[in-house]
């Protein structure tokens, strides 16, 4: 459908929902190199899977030999976005900010490479010093309120009588001025986001447009889902964490290993720079047969996020637990003296608590009774709680949580 390289790739792979003149985007790209960016908030410390639909696109634009700017939004933060959201984000400090960004940073390093072309920056650098007056004059003449109230980020919050505060109204007219900023300091001329950022980033383009007469172009991607319509990356433990120090690897792995079978070739084409030939064929898989694709889908993510080596050691891992049975010494476990296994003292409930493997003893107790807990394999069913039965001293109680978290009680 395509010409250049860029567009054609991630079209194929599903990455492009909404656009603007992208005919005219694709003659460009096909003739010479582009910069493009895309803005992450840090309002955590850590980006999860939410976020790697935007970050595999980074990684495409710079594989086809095309600039991508990270852009961190230490400025945009302090105000909060509203797109997509039902209520204010908190506000963080500065400092908290900073604290976020520099945890972020080593993530890009995964996808990018800023030892080429890459580069990463941070709009409180241009927002912070901005005389509040004068961006008012040059630029808030030019986006219009009508306008904005038309955009589904705004429109969905005022139809459903949420607050929107000044505050974050602000954030259209910051986002668009970024734009604006770095297609003039770099030449950027395309903003890539999320589908809720569509109103933002055709403000930008608009600004640029009526400040400096210069053409600039947008993308954006569609929410991506899983196959039961539920929001990727959110679960009842909560979210996935791209950040091993928040996540290990053997639980970021079995989270793609347990994937519904539907979302199987989405996610292989979204997340891998498998082949789309080679992800045709692991697609027809069916039945029992799919739970390759699967491994190869888990494999593939865990080596692009946190690299080959935690790819690998999180399939030995799952490898020896599932397959061969093998209680693997590196699965996250606990030390408890024999006589203190008892119902009063230390309990099914405590062990699910001290593993992390729920948050919280009143979740460990639903999915205790919804009959969620195995035991050494086996569905845990002891109305009294207790792990005495299942031990003796100097042995190895497995317990699991449904198909992905697993503990061990070392028994003292």
């Amino acid at each position: 459908m395509f010409k250049s390289e860029f567009l054609n790739e991630i079209h194929s792979r599903g990455f492009i929902y909404q656009s603007s003149e992208i005919e005219e985007l694709d003659k460009l790209m096909n003739k010479k190199s582009i910069v493009g960016y895309i803005g992450f908030d840090p309002t955590t410390d850590s980006l999860h899977i939410g976020s790697l639909v935007q970050l595999m696109l980074l990684f495409w634009m710079q594989h086809y030999d095309h600039q991508p700017i990270a852009l961190m939004g230490g400025g945009t933060t302090l105000i909060g976005d509203p797109s997509g959201k039902d209520k204010s984000r908190k506000i963080l400090s500065k400092k908290e900010i900073e604290n976020n960004i520099s945890k972020i940073k080593s993530t890009f390093n995964y996808f990018i490479n800023f030892k080429k072309n890459a580069k990463i920056t941070n709009n409180y650098e241009w927002l912070a010093d901005l005389n509040y007056i004068s961006f008012l004059r040059e630029i808030g003449q030019k986006i219009t309120i009508n306008k904005m109230l038309t955009f589904d980020s705004v429109k969905s919050r005022l139809d459903r009588e949420q607050p929107l505060s000044f505050l974050e109204f602000n954030y259209m007219l910051l986002q668009a001025y970024d734009f604006l900023y770095l297609n003039k300091k770099f030449n950027c001329i395309l903003q890539l986001g999320g589908s809720d950022q569509w109103g933002n980033i055709v403000s930008g383009i608009d600004l640029i447009k009526k400040t400096i007469n210069k053409k600039a172009y947008a993308i954006t991607s569609p929410l991506i889902t899983n196959s039961d319509g539920s929001k990727m990356g959110k679960t009842a433990s909560g979210a996935i964490w791209l950040d091993k120090n928040k996540l290990n690897d053997f639980d970021f792995y079995q989270y793609w290993r347990n994937v519904n079978d539907q979302d199987v070739p989405k996610f292989l084409k979204l997340f891998t720079t498998l082949s789309l030939s080679e992800i045709q064929k692991l697609s027809k898989l069916q039945d029992q047969e799919i739970n390759e694709a699967k491994k190869i889908l888990s494999y593939e993510i865990t080596k692009i996020c946190r690299g080959e080596e935690s790819a690998n050691t999180a399939h030995d891992i799952s490898k020896n637990v599932f397959d061969n049975k093998i209680i693997d010494k590196r699965i996250k476990s606990q030390e408890i003296k024999f006589k203190d296994l008892s119902s009063s003292q230390f309990n099914i409930i405590d062990a699910l608590e001290s593993l992390n493997l729920v948050k919280s003893r009143s979740e460990a107790k639903r999915i205790l009774k919804s009959k969620g807990v195995k035991v050494d394999d086996l569905i845990f069913k002891d109305n009294e709680f207790s792990l005495r039965k299942y031990a003796k001293k100097n042995s190895k109680i497995k317990i699991s949580v449904g198909k992905k978290k697993i503990g061990i009680i070392k028994v003292k």
